[in-house]
Parts: structure tokens; sequence; C-alpha cells
């Protein structure tokens, strides 16, 4: 999970704590944007339970109209398109709830979509590519064939400035043999993964 060097360690356990927190912010950021615009359906809310509540009221008033004798069936139908019209706008408020809470949704998950997407596609993509090298040069770092290797992957990919740090002769130490030159360039490579040199011969 983490280098064996301190500074890499701390480095990478920082790193790491940044990414949490700030995946949670986001995260924070999404839901409280989802709760804000949540607060525009509210006028919805008194929109539906007003209209339900006049259509409940008309249509009450209607069927005890329609017991009136003679006339009961001609005057309830005033009311029964009344209580037609409130059910209508009990209607509008339940789709104007229903708009609000899908732009609530899709705003929060834009919100905290794009940070997530860099965190798992940018970010892990390479925390997970150096632990895979770092795991693999730890398991070879003690075994001769490994240390060559690590010496071939410092001479391939190192600069070319702290290969001749290393002497100007480097590579030719390297094709000899040189079991020297093979540690310097094995111990080159494995601290920039952050990982100790291997144990002296």
């Amino acid at each position: 999970m983490y280098a064996d060097r301190l500074p890499t360690a701390v480095r990478q356990l920082l790193t790491d704590i940044l990414v949490v927190i700030w995946v949670y912010a986001w995260i924070r950021a999404g839901m409280w944007v989802h709760d804000t615009v949540q607060k525009l359906g509210v006028p919805g809310q008194k929109l539906e339970a007003a209209g339900t509540g006049i259509a409940g009221n008309l249509q009450d008033i209607g069927g005890r109209v329609g017991r009136v004798p003679l006339v009961g069936d001609e005057l309830t139908s005033p009311f029964s398109s009344a209580a037609g019209a409130a059910n209508n706008l009990a209607e509008a408020g339940r789709q104007q709830q229903e708009i609000v809470g899908d732009l609530a949704l899709t705003l929060a998950l834009l919100i905290a979509a794009v940070p997530l997407a860099l965190v798992l596609f940018l970010w892990l993509p390479l925390r997970l590519r150096w632990m895979r090298r770092a795991g693999v040069a730890a398991r070879v770092r003690d075994e001769p064939a490994g240390r060559d290797l690590l010496a071939l992957r410092a001479l391939a990919s190192r600069p070319l400035d702290q290969l001749t740090k290393l002497g100007p002769d480097i590579a030719q130490s390297w094709r000899n043999g040189d079991a020297a030159a093979v540690d310097a360039l094995a111990a080159l490579e494995l601290r920039d993964l952050g990982l100790r040199p291997a144990k002296a011969r």
C-alpha cells in the first residue's frame, strides 16, 4: 500500500487522505445542492395539498347537494366540475414536485460525478499502478535475477543525469555484470519507487 521510504510513504498517505476528504466534500456538496433544490418543490406540495383538499370538500358538498329532491342532480354538476379542476390543480402540484425532484437528483449526481470520475480514472489507476510495480520490485529486489531486472529497468527509464551520477561507464559496467553497478542501478530504480535498496550481497 505504501512505500518503504518515510518521505514517500508520508506523501502517499497525505495524498490518500486529501483524496478521501476531497471526495467526501464533493459528495456533501452534491447532497447540499439536492436538498436545496428540493426546497423548490415546497410550493408544489402546498399546491397538491390545497387542490386535494378543495376537491375533497367540493365532492363532499356535491354529494350532499345531490340528495336534494328533484334538482339534486342538476346542482351537483358545478361542484363536480370544480372538484375536477381542483384535482387538476393537485396533479400540477405533483408534477412540479416530480420535476424538482428529478432536477435535484440530476444536479447532485453531476456535482459528485465529475470529482469521482477524476479519482476513478486518473488518481486510482496511478495509485494501483504504483502498488503493482512496487509489489513486484519488493519481491524481486533480494534475488540476483531480480536485481538485474531492476537495473535494466533503471537503464531504460531513468533520466540520463541520474544515470551519469553513477559513473560515465555505468551501462558498460552493467553489461560486464559488475555487481556494484547492478546494485547501484537497482537501488536507483527502487529509490524512484520509494523502496529500500536490496540487502547487501
